[in-house]
């Protein structure tokens, strides 16, 4: 069913027009929901979720509700995993390891720069069965880009083919990392072994566009200690579809429905992957700093 979506008539997915059927989709909840309330927000419309790094807006909750009518009326029998409604309801997360289509979507992957008025946000959405993405769409809906990338098929964005390419050899390492206030004592450890001389380590911003970078060979990897799908599943794919690979810190690759060794890393090409994840599991092994 959903590879039959997918592919078409054509068996092409980039001709099919069901990957610009979802795009559709994805733009309109953006323009209806989301960037009417772009620097427009009330007080009463921002509420701390686990803590002030957590935040959720009216734009979030009004987003994923609008994108699951439209998305499953586009693939009937698909379910929807969403961050909101598993926050609500997390026994939906089970939707993932079924048999049913899946759409996983974030509604505004990085709400603290929405909420504080930063271009730097987007819109998520990833199409899987039984654990495996097969298609994705990445949109900032502030700075007009879609990225959208098909299992096998590549990955374009705004229709042009994109490849991460590789680091220079001897180059500084630029990263991107999980903030401190998303992490254990022992992932913590881990992340530090990843400030060296050669790695220039900062915090990430929007999950999404970090892996978008990433894919676009302007970042050369992330390191993240979280597994939301919903964070994850379309910049990945996103990712390996662009040429990078990732790796958990047990040297698997990443799995959407859980259980993974963190932290966890993507990078654009399979030698940086090896050499982050080799860092991430020898900092592990370190006592925690008191």
């Amino acid at each position: 069913m959903t590879e039959e979506f997918l592919a078409g008539t054509t068996g092409n997915p980039w001709e099919s027009g069901n990957l610009a059927l979802v795009e559709e989709a994805v733009r309109k909840a953006a323009a209806a929901e989301i960037m009417p309330r772009f620097r427009q927000l009330a007080a009463h419309e921002i509420i701390e979720k686990n803590g002030p790094h957590d935040l959720v807006t009216i734009a979030d909750r009004s987003a994923e509700e609008h994108l699951t009518a439209s998305l499953t009326a586009l693939l009937p029998g698909s379910v929807v995993v969403g961050e909101e409604a598993v926050h609500a309801d997390p026994a939906v997360y089970d939707a993932l390891q079924g048999d049913a289509p899946v759409w996983i979507v974030d509604p505004v992957d990085g709400t603290r720069q929405f909420v504080h008025g930063d271009p730097g946000f987007c819109t998520l959405v990833a199409l899987a069965r039984h654990g495996e993405v097969l298609a994705s769409w990445t949109f900032a809906p502030a700075l007009d880009e879609m990225a959208v990338a098909v299992r096998g098929h590549g990955a374009r964005v705004d229709g042009t083919p994109i490849r991460s390419g590789a680091p220079e050899p001897g180059a500084v390492l630029e990263v991107a990392m999980s903030h401190p206030d998303f992490t254990t004592p022992e992932q913590k450890q881990a992340l530090l072994a990843l400030i060296t001389d050669d790695i220039h380590a900062r915090p990430c911003g929007s999950a999404g566009l970090e892996y978008l970078a990433v894919a676009r060979g302007e970042l050369d990897a992330i390191a993240f200690s979280w597994e939301n799908a919903w964070d994850h599943a379309a910049g990945l794919l996103l990712v390996s579809e662009a040429g990078g690979t990732d790796l958990t810190r047990t040297g698997e690759p990443f799995r959407i429905t859980g259980g993974n060794a963190l932290p966890f890393t993507a990078a654009r090409d399979a030698r940086t992957a090896d050499r982050l994840r080799t860092l991430l599991s020898s900092g592990s092994r370190r006592a925690p700093a008191a």
